[in-house]
């Protein structure tokens, strides 16, 4: 009982710590550089202008998909809307060591950082990958798609553009 309670207060800190004017925000969590190096998640910025957070694994063939549909327009996603996307491994200490290999190989040109602990998947309320988050330039989480079918980038693509031009979101 006393574990569920804990789980339960836990719950409530995480949502008060994460809504602000309603809108959700980009939880404080550790995570790992491909170097090796400690970066926050509370870093996590664009200068005001859109990001996507990718939540991905190597074992994930979805994942992949959808990270390279996009890698084929980053470039004029960037050029149209300055956005970032981050892409955030949730690959086990198991798997890691293919994460760096696997971004090289699809030539990726993101910022990529490892979750091995979950920690952050679990506070965003990821449960399954590909999840895919869309962030204002005010650091709100304003969309989320947790998977990927062919074309799917088309749909983000809109999102973003509403998101640059400072409109409102339907989910």
């Amino acid at each position: 009982m006393k574990k569920l309670s804990i789980v339960f207060a836990s719950f409530l800190l995480f949502t008060a710590f994460t809504m602000l004017d309603g809108e959700r925000k980009i939880p404080s969590v550790d995570l790992k550089t491909l170097d090796g190096q400690t970066f926050n998640s509370s870093k996590i910025a664009n200068n005001g202008k859109p990001i996507v957070i990718s939540f991905w694994a190597t074992w994930c063939t979805p994942c992949k998909k959808e990270l390279s549909a996009i890698s084929e327009v980053y470039d004029d996603w960037q050029k149209e809307l300055g956005v970032k996307l981050i892409a955030i491994s949730i690959d086990d200490s198991k798997t890691a060591s293919k994460v760096k290999s696997t971004v090289d190989a699809k030539g990726w040109d993101y910022e990529v950082y490892l979750d091995m602990n979950s920690d952050f998947k679990r506070a965003m309320n990821v449960n399954n990958v590909p999840h895919t988050f869309v962030v204002d330039g005010n650091g709100n989480i304003v969309w989320d798609n947790n998977t990927y079918v062919e074309g799917g980038e088309t749909k983000l693509h809109e999102v973003l553009q509403k998101v640059a031009k400072g409109e409102k979101i339907e989910k």
